[in-house]
């Protein structure tokens, strides 16, 4: 299978997975309440999804999640449009930064694919340790006072949610393939449910407690992060790098976490913009 028929239904994926998450964000802003444009947007993101698992049975962890952190590019304008605005100049450079640095770590990572099947317990240990983390996460969010700050706890944990949910879809892919007569008796099939649901619910309590562009590229970085680390280590997944080349990757990383640093900044400054007009009318 050649590498860009995964990578371009990722880039597919994450255009619909940006479509849903604005429409479903603009509709619950107000008060959190799930209203129809919120079922709508779920439709369009679920769509999104279901591109994001072909891409995963295609192609490797490594390729195709990076890929979709491409979705907060395409959420820029989006929601500059509803807001009736232009994106900054500001905007613009870090959202393409950001993608920058997603083409450079493909480029120069080269991720491998491997054959190596997921061990059933290391697999439900290791999600299992990692849900433990984000529900004591999930607790410090709510003892949060500032809207935004909960919106990026919610965002980061309804991403890591979402990391988890590819590596369960990937090993649910490799049993497709390779045990289809005996897919319902591997534990991951269920394990996958109501992980897909805890992160939709993380990410309706980041939507309903801020702004998108807060919660939005935190979930974006989050999922891949955790789905990539979780191949690593328990698919056996691989990057073609050496030393030099790893400092370089190294580099990306940092990059792209001050990229989301600085569109979480953006959000926090327009919200403050907001909140002081409103303080003064009472």
């Amino acid at each position: 299978m050649h590498t860009w028929v995964p990578t371009l239904i990722a880039i597919a994926a994450a255009l619909l997975i940006a479509v849903g998450t604005v429409l479903r964000q603009r509709s619950s802003a107000a008060n959190g309440a799930i209203t129809a444009g919120w079922w709508f947007g779920a439709v369009v993101a679920i769509a999104g999804f279901g591109l994001q698992a072909t891409a995963l049975g295609l192609g490797s962890i490594l390729l195709v999640q990076p890929l979709v952190v491409l979705a907060v590019l395409f959420v820029l304008p989006m929601e500059a449009w509803a807001d009736h605005r232009r994106p900054k100049r500001s905007e613009w450079v870090w959202g393409a930064i950001l993608v920058v640095c997603v083409v450079g770590f493909l480029l120069v990572a080269r991720p491998v694919t491997t054959d190596r099947r997921p061990d059933m317990l290391l697999m439900g240990t290791t999600v299992g340790a990692v849900v433990i983390g984000l529900v004591l996460l999930v607790v410090f969010a709510e003892k949060c006072d500032r809207g935004h700050h909960k919106s990026l706890l919610y965002g980061l944990t309804s991403g890591a949610l979402f990391g988890v949910s590819s590596l369960l879809i990937k090993a649910v892919a490799i049993r497709i393939v390779d045990e289809p007569l005996s897919l319902f008796v591997h534990f991951e099939v269920y394990l996958l449910v109501p992980v897909a649901i805890l992160a939709v619910i993380a990410q309706q309590r980041a939507f309903g407690a801020g702004d998108l562009q807060t919660s939005f590229p935190a979930m974006n970085v989050m999922e891949p992060v955790v789905a990539m680390a979780l191949g690593v280590a328990l698919l056996g997944e691989s990057i073609s790098a050496g030393v030099r080349a790893t400092g370089l990757l190294a580099v990306i990383a940092a990059l792209s976490v001050i990229s989301v640093a600085k569109l979480a900044k953006h959000a926090v400054i327009r919200e403050n913009q907001v909140a002081v007009p409103a303080d003064r009318q009472m």
